[in-house]
């Protein structure tokens, strides 16, 4: 194992963003569900005790006779905002002195880099097109994730009201977002930097990147595996193998849905427009992960090609 190597790459300045990541993330989604299961249980324990419910503040913290009845935005919240600003500023003071920008000479058309990789925050985006079509990574499927994360309020609505942050009345949408940008998007930007190296080939943390590396591995469409040459033959089962995936994946999803009680009072209150949006979304979600198998153990490059566009 080559440690060296993968500590060039951790401490590349253009990675240390990355490298961060891999700690703030984690991290936070732990103290978010941490407060949002201690809200769980101040609810559970108002429920219980109505008297409580009448005088207790509300917070998961007991109330205190020292603490304000009171806390006013000034000085409390703009004092905690302006020492806040000053710590986020010595660090990037601090950031911009220890590491160097990562600036490289002028654009060279006859000398291009190996690797040639995008910034870190695009470079899910370009690890995305080893798998899909360039229209379906770089246009479809970064608008899906934007309007998708803006539509998951509207799909999973709290009918008991907004304002709180809880685990049990959101467990949907919560779970849709750790999974959508923790699982998929941010596994992707890690393999985009840690994993993809020289020619875009896949190097495991600890080996060393050879320039020299040559792959025989050949990336085949599923109509050209099949030693399929007709082209409409071709065309109709390529449909067919993606309709059948759609047709599966959204039994598979309603399936689940359905399958605790909970998830059931979701499917209840829904409309049939929220439900078929939902499930427009999270089949596209799971394309990313089925279409990674196909590519990475299969070989298989495109299942439905056609003259327009290429799945």
């Amino acid at each position: 194992m080559d440690w060296h190597q993968l500590w060039t790459i951790l401490a590349t300045p253009d990675n240390v963003p990355i490298t961060l990541l891999l700690f703030v993330i984690p991290f936070y989604t732990w103290y978010g569900l941490r407060q949002s299961l201690a809200n769980d249980r101040l609810i559970e324990k108002l429920e219980a005790d109505p008297a409580l419910a009448k005088t207790h503040h509300r917070k998961t913290q007991p109330y205190r006779p020292e603490w304000a009845r009171e806390v006013h935005v000034w000085p409390y919240l703009l004092r905690i905002e302006f020492l806040a600003a000053i710590i986020v500023t010595i660090i990037l003071f601090v950031w911009s002195i220890v590491l160097n920008a990562p600036l490289e000479e002028p654009a060279n058309p006859t000398l291009t880099m190996n690797p040639s990789k995008a910034p870190w925050y695009f470079l899910g985006l370009q690890e995305m097109l080893v798998y899909f079509d360039p229209w379906m990574a770089g246009v479809v499927l970064p608008s899906l994730i934007i309007v998708g994360l803006m539509v998951i309020p509207y799909i999973d609505e709290n009918p008991l009201g907004n304002g709180y942050y809880v685990y049990k009345q959101r467990k949907f949408a919560i779970w849709t977002f750790i999974f959508g940008f923790i699982i998929l998007w941010v596994s992707m930007i890690i393999i985009g930097t840690m994993i993809r190296g020289p020619g875009w080939m896949w190097f495991w943390p600890g080996q060393t990147w050879d320039h020299n590396r040559l792959i025989f591995e050949v990336n085949r469409d599923l109509h050209e595996i099949l030693g399929i040459r007709n082209r409409w033959v071709a065309f109709f089962l390529g449909g067919g193998a993606t309709t059948l995936y759609l047709v599966g994946a959204a039994i598979g999803i309603h399936k689940l849905i359905t399958l605790t009680p909970f998830s059931k009072k979701i499917y209840k209150r829904m409309s049939l427009l929220q439900y078929v949006t939902m499930q427009i979304f999270l089949i596209t979600m799971l394309s990313l992960p089925v279409k990674m198998v196909l590519r990475l153990l299969f070989r298989i490059k495109y299942v439905w090609v056609t003259p327009w566009f290429n799945i």
